[in-house]
């Protein structure tokens, strides 16, 4: 049985919440079976598995098809799809034609959606049609082309008191959890102690009610530079070009097949 929103929303001040991004039916399973509370089928999908350089290209068909894999494996974590860039800000109507088909069709409990107090009033009305919803704020990569590349967030005053406004703004709009990604550790610590969801961080220090990284990241498996604030705990990458390598090379020598 998968896990519901609202058992991921009482884990606030449990324990902390693990959440990993996966994208296929393997990556999932293997997730699953190391026990995280979370997945994440995460546009991300765009730049670690699709060639793209940010996540801006992604559109709702791969999400469509990337969630379906994952839900295909049965994982009994939360499986929660990325709304990809462009769908949010356009027609309510086909916003929530995209959350619907991320649901019924591919099979996610939730979808995940880019934007503060902005996109609230869209978010309540998702809620009360009965889709949950995961907020995401601080930085988001679908808007890397207005903001000018990757930054923190939460250093200035004014941002301090915009971040914790929409935070507040999702929360009272009905998003069971919250992800705060690049933000400064001790404002993204102020926006948990005050929000009643879990506040899940990115790149946003210590003191959040859980964390979350990217698959192939913490795995190894990003031939590009990773972010500063992963940690590394397992060299995939490396191990998958030894093997190719090596069976190239008995191959090559006409050591396999045997």
């Amino acid at each position: 049985m998968n896990i519901t929103t609202q058992t991921l929303s009482l884990l606030k001040g449990d324990r902390p919440i693990v959440a990993i991004t996966a994208y296929d039916a393997v990556s999932a399973r293997y997730a699953d079976e190391a026990g995280v509370d979370m997945i994440l089928v995460g546009d991300s999908v765009g730049t670690t598995q699709l060639g793209y350089d940010s996540t801006v290209p992604v559109k709702l068909t791969d999400m469509v098809h990337h969630t379906a894999a994952v839900c295909r494996s049965k994982p009994g974590a939360l499986v929660v799809a990325d709304i990809p860039f462009g769908v949010a800000h356009g027609r309510y109507s086909d916003l929530l034609a995209a959350a619907c088909q991320l649901v019924q069709e591919a099979g996610a409990t939730a979808v995940k959606i880019e934007g503060g107090a902005d996109m609230a009033p869209r978010i309540e009305r998702l809620t009360r049609a009965g889709i949950p919803v995961l907020g995401h704020i601080g930085l988001l990569p679908q808007q890397v082309n207005v903001i000018g590349g990757y930054r923190k967030f939460g250093r200035s005053e004014a941002e301090k008191e915009l971040l914790t406004n929409d935070a507040l703004a999702l929360e009272s709009a009905g998003c069971f959890a919250l992800i705060v990604e690049m933000v400064e550790g001790t404002v993204a610590g102020a926006i948990a102690s005050q929000a009643t969801i879990p506040v899940i961080g990115i790149g946003s220090g210590p003191h959040c009610d859980g964390q979350i990284l990217v698959f192939h990241d913490l795995l190894g498996m990003n031939p590009e530079k990773v972010p500063s604030f992963v940690k590394t705990y397992a060299r995939i990458g490396d191990a998958m070009r030894e093997g190719i390598a090596q069976y190239a090379e008995e191959v090559r020598a006409n050591k396999f097949p045997l």
